[in-house]
């Protein structure tokens, strides 16, 4: 029986991991694969990408409540679920800091089930803008962000940088070029997951070559490891918005200026929010799914509802360099002027708010007495 190939993708908050995923599943799919994709994210559920990407025609499911890293037995299992589903190709993330899956997964996997799963190249999306870092240009993120970015692709079997549509040529050639100064033994690739330019010769690769399987040394755990862990924070809640009064309410809108207001929120305090991410579903595969990826920066918007709706649930995801409470704080004020705004009502039915070296997160806190 032929073992079925899995990959994991790392890389910077906001860089386009799931939408790679989905279009690297789709090219797969085109060509006689039948790929899938296995979601995972910190938080406990109300996740974005895992609704999102349950919206596609690819095979799904997702792990909540940490990384997989830290799920071996959770993780194969949700594996053999899709291979059961007729997966030939399993794409998934690590969320939070984007390291640490090459020894925690990739080791794991190729030690204890070799006979089930071929590795493919441990792989980091590289966002153009965040190479700026690297470049030591300004983009309004705590300094100590470089050594994630940085670890992310010194992990990395394949590099790729994506976002490709967003840039002129002069500036992707220079990244290119910085990227591969920096790992001069690293395959680079680029393509734009959004458009689909470079995305099959992406996948050709993918498919067509292994992971190395080896342990590389990236600092993980280490005290620059640990101040940008600090710097993070998580925020997760659905909220269900109905009208106050009888009269239209444009959802589309209202998100909107959700994000505007935890965007001057977060400016007026100092802080910044690496990826800001909403979804909401309508009718009959009706949905608004769009992300900001900075406060300096515009917000993306991969569908806007079409349908007319007296009320939505809404997921709202951030992951914040900022501290938990004061995120916590400027999304309440965002949702509140809006409500007010747009004469809403809302009710939360999930929360959760973190830092990402918080004590008692993921069930981890030791019990303390005065």
């Amino acid at each position: 029986m032929a073992k079925t190939k899995y990959m994991v993708f790392s890389g910077f908050l906001g860089a386009g991991k799931t939408t790679s995923m989905l279009a690297l599943a789709h090219s797969l799919n085109a060509h006689g694969h039948k790929a899938a994709i296995l979601a995972n994210d910190l938080g406990a559920g109300n996740i974005v990408d895992a609704d999102f990407t349950a919206t596609s025609d690819v095979l799904t499911t997702s792990i909540a409540g940490n990384c997989i890293c830290y799920q071996h037995e959770n993780l194969v299992d949700k594996l053999r679920q899709l291979v059961a589903g007729g997966a030939d190709v399993i794409f998934s993330d690590i969320p939070g800091c984007g390291i640490g899956a090459l020894d925690h997964v990739y080791l794991q996997i190729a030690e204890k089930e070799a006979d089930e799963f071929d590795l493919l190249p441990f792989t980091c999306i590289v966002d153009p803008e965040r190479l700026k870092m690297l470049m030591d240009e300004d983009i309004n993120l705590p300094v100590e962000m470089r050594f994630l970015l940085g670890a992310q692709m010194a992990e990395a079997d394949l590099i790729v940088l994506n976002k490709i549509d967003t840039i002129d040529a002069e500036y992707k050639d220079k990244c290119l070029a910085l990227i591969r100064t920096l790992h001069p033994d690293t395959p680079v690739m680029a393509m734009s997951a959004r458009t689909g330019e470079g995305v099959d010769d992406v996948a050709e690769y993918l498919v067509s070559h292994s992971a190395a399987a080896q342990h590389r040394e990236i600092g993980y755990g280490s005290e620059a490891f640990m101040a940008a862990e600090r710097l993070l924070s998580w925020y997760n809640r659905r909220v269900y918005l109905e009208q106050r009064e009888e009269k239209a309410v444009d959802f589309n809108a209202a998100i909107t200026d959700i994000f505007e207001g935890i965007r001057a929120g977060l400016k007026a305090r100092g802080a910044n929010v690496p990826h800001l991410k909403a979804f909401a579903s309508g009718i009959d595969g009706d949905f608004f799914k769009a992300s900001l990826t900075g406060v300096d920066y515009p917000i993306e918007y991969d569908r806007k509802l079409t349908g007319s709706y007296s009320a939505i649930s809404l997921i709202i995801n951030a992951r914040a360099a900022a501290d938990a409470e004061l995120m916590a704080s400027v999304v309440d004020d965002a949702l509140d002027n809006v409500c007010q705004n747009y004469a809403l009502k809302h009710r939360t039915f999930f929360l959760e708010n973190f830092g990402m070296m918080d004590e008692g997160r993921g069930n981890t806190g030791k019990a303390s007495k005065y």
